[in-house]
This record gives structure tokens, sequence and C-alpha cells, in this order.
């Protein structure tokens, strides 16, 4: 009799451990937890063009022959014989910052989001053909998001911005075990690599300049304690029943 409650009262315990050990506060999963109206918010979010970006550059006007001079193409599986698909071609933003664009020559680009690049070279064509409308789109706008999240990997990025919070949803979210009151961001300008923290508990983490990602930005989510505490317990799990069993029996061949 004894010895049943004995190892009811162990299992108990042992169920009470494991589960305060893997315990996690509303703080620590809940984002935006403070005053949303002190935010001043941002509206130039678009990514700013930068030496070695590759772009695309397509020039539409009514009469579709207007529009060509402006237009670089290549074919595309083209075969002896045959003409095969024409594409746009891409500019190399160079370490100056131009790209060469046909008939105008040399644009100083960097510094300028597509939009602000659309409407410039829009305005310099107006000479040479009228309602043009001029698309502009970044080729290689990519983020890695990495660590504490569902879907970690590298992403491509079809629109003009993306914030941190956008990029974690395409990573599938944080895990319950993430840190969100210590993301990091890495980001390299000029050569540089910088890092910085941002607290996704903290509404105010959306005007920091890292909060909207630019291109080849890295994301990090640490593991919290609770994670790093309950891989060493699933680590030592084996030992943990090893020693447990050990117990049990010295005090069952004791009591008996």
């Amino acid at each position: 009799m004894k010895t049943s409650r004995f190892l009811k009262f162990a299992f108990v315990v042992t169920t009470f451990v494991i589960f305060c050990s893997s315990c996690v506060s509303r703080q620590e999963i809940v984002y935006f937890q403070n005053e949303l109206s002190k935010v001043n918010y941002d509206l130039d979010k678009n990514v700013k063009i930068r030496p070695n970006d590759q772009l695309t550059i397509r020039v539409s006007t009514p009469e579709p022959e207007a529009s060509l001079p402006f237009n670089l193409t290549t074919s595309v599986g083209a075969e002896a014989g045959t003409g095969g698909n024409t594409e746009l071609e891409t500019y190399m933003v160079s370490e100056n910052g131009t790209i060469e664009f046909p008939v105008l020559g040399t644009i100083e680009v960097e510094g300028l989001n597509t939009f602000e690049l659309s409407k410039k070279i829009k305005d310099a064509i107006s000479i040479y053909v009228k309602d043009a409308i001029v698309n502009v789109r970044v080729l290689n706008f990519k983020i890695s998001v990495l660590g504490e999240v569902k879907n970690p990997g590298t992403f491509i990025i079809q629109d003009d911005y993306i914030s941190l919070t956008q990029a974690l949803g395409l990573a599938g979210d944080l895990t319950i075990f993430g840190k969100r009151d210590n993301v990091m961001v890495i980001r390299e300008i000029e050569g540089k690599t910088t890092k910085v923290y941002l607290d996704l508990t903290d509404f105010e983490t959306v005007s920091s300049p890292y909060f909207n990602l630019i291109q080849n930005d890295i994301v990090y989510v640490e593991p919290i304690g609770t994670k790093r505490q309950s891989a060493s317990v699933l680590n030592n799990a084996g030992s943990y029943i090893a020693i447990m069993s050990f117990l049990i029996s010295t005090i069952l061949l004791v009591t008996n």
C-alpha cells in the first residue's frame, strides 16, 4: 500500500516539474502590448535602390511601337530558324549607383525607390513619348529568416517593401519558444555589417529604421530560456529515467 502511494506521489511530482519547466508567460508571446497611439508612422517604406541591384524597367505607351526604343529585350529559347520568346533585359546598378538606359544614357538611381525612379524616367522620356507608363522592379530583393520560426529560409520579395512582421509571417511566424522581445536584424551597408535587436512586444518598434527590411537582411529569432531548458531535459531524458528507476528500485528494496 505504501509502495503504491509512493509511486503515485513520484509520478505527480515528476509531471508537475515538467509542466512548470514548459510554462511560457503571456508577456513572452504576445506582440505589441503597449499603446498604439504613441507611434509616428513613416510612409516612405519602399526599398531603396543600391549598387549591384538588378532592375527590370518596362516602358509602356498607348502606341506599342513608340516604347520599343526604351525596352531592352533578349531572346529566350531561340533555336536555329525560330524566333523564340523575348523578355526584358536586366539593368545592373553600378558601384557609382547608376545604370545605362536606352536613349537617355547614364541615370543616377542609387537611393531612389522604385516609384521615384519610375517617375524620373517617365519625366525624362516625356519629350519623346506621351502618356508613358514605367514599371520598375528590384529583382534581387530577398531576405532570410532563421532561428525559432516554423519555416526558416530565404525568401524573394515581390513587393516594393516588407516589414519585419511580414517577413516572420512568410516564415510561418515564431514558434512558441521564439524570443519576441529580442529579434535580431543583421544588415550590410557599404561593406559594414551591423546588427540590432528589436522588441516585438513594444509597438514603438515599428518606427525603427530596421523594422522595414532591405535587400539581403537576415532576421534571427533566438530561443527563449524555456526552450534551452527543454532541449536540455529532452537530451538527458535517458539519464533522468535511469536515475528515477534506480531511486524507485532502491526504495522498493528498502521498504520491502
